[in-house]
């Protein structure tokens, strides 16, 4: 049985994987500056980070429809199923484009379209187990059930320092925007069951990335501590222009939770950079398969 997976490029996977794995494809996302469309090969990261700070007018779409149909019908000349992850449904309608092409009729029992309900490292992490488990024999049946059963097994928390890119794209009213403004809030946002939903409320970049450390403890000492204590766990850490930053989080949490190694430190890809803006840091914890687990530690 011959299975392959496609993602998108918000999941954090790059040509490295590409050159990994041979049944692994990646679709883009373009996004929108004033009103000029661009892809995540566009600029480089430096550039595009300047190219967002001046900009006036931001927005994302979604993966055209050809280039999931191309890719699709590329992969189904070798191979007879496809397992493909979108990033969540609640922050992209990449999903159910997938799922209404996916019910045409030479697609129908050949291509499975998973909400997982995921993004970034998780998404990634998703990607990375599935063609693990390709590895070891799985059916795409059994695959796809596997990642759907544990598609909750994740945690994200990310502070956002201007809350002008969420305004811009839609994600938040101009009136919230304003208010937040005025009162110098710099919230922290978590990811939990695909949604962006308001966490806490912080007055200064040192108090968000207080409550990313105590968001993650508590974590790992409630929902997930079964999964510590049986080695099922990583964490993470996602960044846009501030690598240094995260570099000095990964120490910091490697410091408060001894033996629990950073496994993932990625950059944001553009698309998502675009709503969120500069200088955020994202944190979170993911349960993973320890196939996934053993492959993550020899690329870090």
């Amino acid at each position: 049985m011959k299975i392959a997976v496609v993602t998108d490029i918000a999941s954090g996977l790059n040509q490295k994987f590409l050159d990994m794995y041979e049944n692994l494809r990646i679709v883009d996302i373009p996004y929108f500056i004033d009103n000029k469309e661009y892809r995540e090969t566009s600029f480089e990261r430096d550039e595009f980070y300047k190219t967002l700070e001046k900009s006036n007018s931001v927005h994302t779409s979604q993966p055209s429809i050809q280039s999931v149909l191309d890719t699709w019908d590329e992969l189904l000349k070798d191979y007879e199923y496809i397992i493909h992850i979108p990033m969540s449904s609640a922050l992209s309608s990449s999903y159910s484009t997938a799922q209404m092409l996916a019910n045409e009729d030479e697609y129908v029992g050949k291509v499975f379209v998973l909400d997982l309900q995921r993004i970034s490292f998780s998404q990634k992490v998703s990607t990375l187990e599935a063609l693990e488990m390709i590895k070891e024999g799985f059916s795409a049946e059994e695959i796809a059930n596997y990642l759907t059963k544990t598609k909750f097994d994740s945690s994200i928390y990310i502070n956002v320092p201007n809350l002008k890119y969420l305004k811009n794209g839609g994600r938040l009213t101009k009136a919230v925007a304003l208010i937040a403004t005025l009162f110098s809030i710099k919230p922290v946002l978590q990811i939990q069951g695909g949604k962006l939903d308001m966490y806490k409320k912080t007055h200064s970049l040192k108090q968000s990335y207080d409550i990313l450390v105590k968001s993650i403890k508590n974590d790992l000492e409630t929902r997930f501590k079964s999964y510590l204590d049986n080695n099922e766990l990583i964490m993470a850490i996602a960044y846009t222009n501030n690598y240094d930053v995260a570099l000095k989080m990964k120490e910091r949490l490697e410091r408060e939770y001894m033996g629990l190694k950073v496994l993932i430190v990625d950059p944001l890809c553009q698309t998502i950079s675009c709503h969120i803006g500069l200088d955020c840091l994202g944190v979170g914890v993911t349960r993973v398969r320890k196939e996934v687990m053993e492959l993550l530690k020899i690329e870090n």
